[in-house]
């Protein structure tokens, strides 16, 4: 292969989607994702993404005990394989708030304030429906309406209706505030990830190499500080090193890209001396203001069978298969949490909690859902206060970080689960979910309980939605990782384009914003070249 200019690190959203701007360039690139391809039916077919969480093609993180969350460990499957978050999520395209952006901006990130941003959303987007002002309809992201509603779905909105809540078409248009059907990455009654959109577009490029199974150890520098190549451990175990001429991406996410920074020198020196690392460049915040979103389920006990429950079983298994795979109709092409919404529950004038609503009863990694047929209601809270970190456990690449999630640790984080908790009882009693649901099962059957009740159940069942964030933020002040251009500060020929980069957590689902994050990060690279 040619000399290689860029080597992007990582094959998710971010990752296939400033690849494939380089590549259009004309630069030569190679790509590198720990994980398989993604050529699993699971993957492809929308509404079976939980099969893909837990399997070879993700991986799940697992925090230390956390104290504020009854003692429970955190857990955040990410993706491992081509399109990452994007291959293995529930497809939801929302990109947050105006306020979020343009708090970034005051907050002293240059150049990202809401109509910069807005422009790099619109130019990823291609909407099956919607144009100006807010969308686009030529860039490589299928963004469309799903093709199947389920009644426990339907049924939710017209709850949160009769409870006051207004109904929102478009939650990316000119007010987030509302119940809706979700927008998703989704085309054709297929998953539209960025390894199926934009990666697809230049996969056989010359000048592209797309490399599966290659585990990054670190970044190599010379004595200037300049980035000249990664180190690998390849398919076979073997351990490579990839030269490249003008710079490094890491696209692999908010607990593995500070984790590479580290283990390459850059860092906080008082952790990295503490594993025998020399320190290229102490940046103390490398893998410190750590971020997620966190939600507690309402559970509803179905009056007749109709939830998904057995869905992926028996004839009934066969028929939904064999319906998806001749036509690209019916349950398979759903994302499953096809309905929701956001909500201001403490009058502060936009949203503070988004509502995730599966027709099934839903566990967690570690906990199996309930027996029987029912409905999920899911408040989330939308800007945590909460903090984590992830750190080094050893030198050695292959061990896992020491991962604080910091889950619950802030008492306005409890508060507003606790308002969105209290909102969707109220949902569930409403007449249009009383036609379908018998009894609330959790927090309690009770119509009237406690918040002291209600604070239990959440700090019992609270579980993250697999947004993590915050581990190398933007900034233009000295103790940022990296600066408004997304180059790593300290160092020369390394940019990060994942949602590690965020200061702090939009207002909504992360997928569309960190693929925003990777088309501002070309448009960097290009305009200096």
């Amino acid at each position: 292969m040619k000399s290689i200019d860029f080597i992007v690190v990582g094959g998710g959203s971010s990752g296939c989607t400033v690849t494939h701007r380089l590549v259009k360039a004309g630069f030569q690139v190679v790509l590198l994702e720990d994980g398989p391809k993604d050529d699993s039916i699971f993957v492809q077919m929308p509404a079976t993404f939980i099969r893909v969480i837990g399997s070879k093609r993700s991986v799940i993180y697992e925090s230390e005990p956390q104290p504020d969350a009854g003692g429970r460990k955190t857990y955040v499957p990410q993706g491992r394989t081509l399109g990452g978050g994007s291959s293995i999520n529930a497809m939801l395209y929302i990109r947050g708030q105006k306020e979020d952006y343009d708090e970034w901006e005051r907050n002293g990130c240059d150049g990202w304030g809401w109509d910069n941003v807005l422009a790099s959303f619109k130019r990823s987007e291609n909407h099956m429906r919607l144009s100006e002002p807010f969308h686009g309809t030529n860039g490589p992201l299928r963004v469309s309406d799903t093709r199947f509603r389920h009644p426990l779905s339907q049924a939710f909105l017209k709850a949160a209706q009769q409870t006051g809540i207004p109904y929102n078409d478009d939650f990316n248009g000119e007010k987030q505030d509302g119940v809706g059907f979700y927008q998703t990455t989704t085309f054709d009654g297929r998953r539209g990830s960025t390894a199926s959109t934009y990666l697809k577009e230049v996969e056989n490029a010359p000048n592209l190499d797309i490399r599966t199974g290659c585990y990054v150890n670190k970044i190599i520098f010379d004595g200037d500080n300049n980035a000249t190549g990664i180190e690998l451990r390849n398919e076979s175990g073997k351990i490579e090193i990839l030269s490249v001429k003008k710079e490094i991406i890491l696209t692999a996410g908010a607990l593995s890209t500070p984790k590479i920074l580290m283990l390459s020198g850059i860092g906080p020196k008082n952790q990295l001396s503490q594993h025998g690392i020399s320190t290229l460049y102490d940046s103390p915040e490398v893998g410190e203001n750590y971020q997620d979103h966190l939600e507690v389920s309402i559970y509803g006990r179905a009056k007749q069978p109709i939830s998904l429950l057995g869905s992926d079983k028996g004839l009934k298994a066969l028929s939904y298969g064999f319906q998806w795979t001749c036509f690209k109709t019916g349950l398979l092409t759903s994302n499953v949490v096809e309905s929701g919404g956001f909500v201001d529950t403490s009058n502060c004038g936009r949203p503070d909690i988004q509502f995730h609503v599966l027709p099934t009863l839903v566990g967690d990694v570690d906990r199996e859902p309930i027996e029987g047929h029912g409905i999920s209601i899911n408040p989330c809270f939308l800007r945590p206060k909460s903090r984590g970190f992830a750190r080094l456990r050893s030198a050695d690449p292959k061990d896992s970080m020491i991962f604080e999630s910091g889950a619950l640790s802030h008492r306005d984080d409890v508060d507003t689960l606790i308002r969105g908790v209290k909102l969707a009882r109220k949902i569930i009693r409403a007449p249009a979910m009383a036609e379908l649901i018998s009894e609330e099962l959790r927090p309690s059957a009770k119509e009237n309980i406690s918040d002291a009740e209600i604070e239990a159940h959440i700090r019992s069942h609270a579980k993250t939605v697999y947004h993590p964030v915050g581990t190398c933020r933007m900034g233009s002040d000295e103790q940022a990782v990296v600066d408004t251009k997304l180059r790593v500060n300290g160092v020369k020929g390394v940019r990060i384009c994942d949602a590690s980069i965020m200061p702090t957590i939009v207002s909504g689902n992360t997928n569309a914003p960190t693929i925003m994050i990777a088309e501002r990060c070309a448009e960097f690279i290009l305009n200096d070249e």
